[in-house]
């Protein structure tokens, strides 16, 4: 059992997604949205760190999962975004979390089956998967999805060591 924070970074609005695994399954905890008001970058960064911070202190997680940039056509806004992510891992980091990143098409590819999504589909698969009894806002859905792809990688990848740690076994028995 761990609780999992998945962040959608960005410098006007940071989503945040809180889940639970359990075995093989996962349970909606928490979502939202740290929105930043408007000011000079630095005191908007500080807005995400500070949010991510307070996240963290609330729910306690083992682990966060977080978008990475995608370079748009716009520079400035990529490099905004990045600063934003920057703040975001800066805060995870800052409590001794892992910190796993993913891009847009993996956690696509993770809750819808199709790396080229379309939001609203992502916004329905996360309902359905974790049986919620609303749509969360765009960004609060992007961030479960992102806890979700995080759980589904960190899934695939126990159970790969556990098939090399019993092959590694048969051939050291021979």
């Amino acid at each position: 059992m761990a609780i999992l924070l998945g962040i959608d970074p960005g410098s006007r609005i940071t989503g945040y997604g809180v889940i639970e695994e359990i075995g093989s399954h996962c349970k909606y905890v928490a979502s939202g949205c740290i929105r930043i008001q408007d000011g000079p970058l630095p005191e908007r960064l500080l807005q995400v760190f500070q949010g991510i911070n307070s996240v963290i202190e609330m729910y306690n997680p083992q682990s966060v999962g977080i978008e990475q940039v995608f370079m748009a056509r716009n520079a400035d806004s990529a490099l905004k975004l990045g600063q934003a992510r920057g703040a975001a891992i800066v805060a995870a980091v800052n409590h001794g979390l892992e910190v796993s990143e993913y891009s847009a098409r993996q956690v696509k590819q993770a809750v819808v089956g199709k790396g080229s999504a379309e939001k609203s589909q992502v916004q329905h698969m996360i309902v359905s998967i974790l049986k919620l009894d609303k749509t969360p806002q765009a960004d609060a859905a992007d961030a479960l999805a992102v806890a979700l792809c995080h759980s589904h990688t960190r899934a695939s990848l126990i159970r790969m060591a556990g098939a090399t740690g019993r092959r590694n076994r048969r051939l050291l028995n021979r």
